[in-house]
């Protein structure tokens, strides 16, 4: 498996959804026009293909010096267990450098995975939901 990964190549909606369904990842798949709005408002997006085929994301928002919050890490299923979400989460630390603090919200099926690639639990986060 020869995975290529890119740094600021935008994948089209239609390659996300297909993605984001193949991985479980709970996102709006049913609306195109929103899964495109994601992406056109993220400022770090690291992709990983095979050939042609998505076969993972990383989607940040950062400030690039102080905070980044990784708002989707995604790998096709048939991928996954292959290193390549770790190095996804690694090229983006790369990216945002020594000085930005990584945040993530995980999936419950998806919280035993983050420290085994050595990211720590915080318990001192609040949120308010989205509607829908």
């Amino acid at each position: 498996m020869a995975i290529q990964y890119l740094t600021g190549k935008t994948p089209s909606a239609s390659e996300v959804i297909d993605l984001y369904a193949s991985a479980g990842l709970n996102r709006p798949i049913e609306d195109a026009g929103r899964i495109q709005k994601m992406y056109a408002h993220s400022n770090l997006i690291i992709t990983a293909w095979e050939g042609d085929l998505l076969v993972g994301v990383s989607r940040a928002l950062t400030d690039l010096c102080f905070c980044c919050y990784l708002s989707d890490l995604a790998i096709r299923k048939e991928y996954q267990k292959n290193g390549i979400g770790k190095e996804l989460v690694r090229l983006t630390k790369e990216a945002i450098g020594d000085q930005c603090m990584l945040l993530l919200l995980a999936a419950p099926t998806a919280m035993e995975y983050y420290p085994k690639i050595g990211m720590e639990t915080v318990n001192n986060g609040f949120m308010i939901k989205r509607a829908r």
